[in-house]
């Protein structure tokens, strides 16, 4: 746990032109309700403005922030900006739909202070994207991401979808090909996941969707994390690539490395002190309790000191930095289990840190469980 750390900030925004049929974030396919959602918002910030005074990341995520117009983006931005402090060289970042990026709504963005931008893709063949039920097109894609590097923008990321219905190896290996063509410092690459109570969840139960089995799952991941390796980029977290040591997501790093961070808006998430907290997954609940002068928190927990030490082993066993041997491995049986995981091929030591493999990241939500106490059993 790093508390000395400065925090991190998002905002969530709520909405989007259309729900996509495979994402269970919290997200309405409409901005009728943006205007109460911005006041209260505004009305959280100053909640929390005494608890929480400097950030050095800002990430404003949903939904699709760049839905909302861009008066309603200067608002937020400008209230953020009066309420909090943010160090000059904080990483500021807002996650576009490259439907939505015209010309002049790039240097607006720009304009407002962002200085990355993470962008949805997914993928560059229209027929995926319209599985996916995305609204744009791959030549959308591209004219957003050359608008982008016109403006100016230096730090781009991309979102990217793979083990989609009918994809093949080689299909994706060529997604890959044209992504790294534009040269985006960094790259997000998600196995496609069924989720419950969405639309690809239902076509699944009627078997209208199969999803990658192991296998399948295991040959898309290794390849991609092997061709992305050869172009220069650094896999430094199970689905995240970066072409320079800087060019990681500093936001993201603090959710890994149990930093504090703040979280604003309907569903966000919260962390300081062992304590985590989060907000009605509602807007109007969110509004409501802020319009009656009420935290809009549904409920919140506190971790022990042992759940935060095989809480901060999952998160390291998560990314390429691990986690700390002393620390979080002190004892004859857990001493044991790591020299069994090590054996296995699972995971390695290096300079006193515990660092997964690329194995080991193939069976990052399983291995935490050996660092259990009274656990000790080799994974299959």
């Amino acid at each position: 746990m790093n508390p000395h750390q400065k925090p991190g900030l998002y905002v969530h925004c709520p909405f989007c032109m259309k729900k996509c049929p495979y994402c269970d974030f919290y997200s309405v396919a409409s901005t009728s309700l943006a205007s109460r959602w911005l006041d209260a918002l505004k009305k959280e910030v100053i909640y929390y403005r005494d608890r929480f005074k400097c950030f050095d990341t800002l990430y404003l995520g949903g939904g699709t922030p760049t839905v909302l117009d861009a008066r309603a983006l200067e608002k937020l931005m400008e209230h953020l900006f009066a309420h909090f402090d943010f160090d000059p060289d904080s990483e500021i970042t807002i996650e576009a739909n490259p439907g939505d990026l015209s010309g002049d709504k790039v240097n607006q963005i720009k304009a407002l202070g962002f200085n990355r931008i993470n962008l949805g893709v997914q993928s560059f063949d229209d027929r995926e994207l319209l599985f996916l039920g995305r609204t744009h097109t791959a030549r959308d894609a591209e004219q957003a991401l050359k608008k982008l590097r016109s403006s100016g923008f230096e730090n781009v990321g991309l979102d990217l979808i793979y083990g989609l219905g009918g994809q093949s190896l080689k299909g994706w290996i060529e997604t890959l090909k044209r992504t790294v063509e534009f040269r985006p410092e960094h790259l997000s690459c998600y196995q496609l996941t069924i989720e419950k109570e969405t639309p690809f969840w239902r076509m699944k139960e009627k078997g209208m969707i199969e999803p990658l089995d192991e296998e399948e799952g295991r040959a898309f991941f290794l390849t991609t994390s092997r061709f992305l390796e050869e172009c220069g980029y650094i896999h430094y977290e199970i689905s995240n690539f970066a072409r320079e040591k800087a060019c990681c997501s500093r936001h993201n790093w603090k959710y890994w490395r149990h930093v504090p961070y703040l979280g604003l808006g309907p569903s966000a998430h919260s962390f300081q002190n062992s304590t985590r907290w989060w907000n009605f997954r509602s807007i109007e609940k969110y509004c409501e309790a802020l319009e009656d002068r009420k935290a809009p928190v549904e409920d919140r927990e506190s971790l022990t000191e042992e759940q935060m030490r095989i809480e901060s082993i999952a998160l390291g066993l998560r990314t390429s930095e691990g986690f700390d041997l002393k620390s979080h491995c002190d004892g004859p049986e857990l001493t044991d289990t790591l020299s069994c995981l090590q054996e296995s091929g699972y995971l390695r030591i290096s300079n006193n840190r515990v660092l997964p493999t690329k194995k080991g990241f193939l069976m990052a939500d399983r291995l935490p469980l050996y660092f259990l106490p009274k656990s000790l059993h080799e994974p299959g």
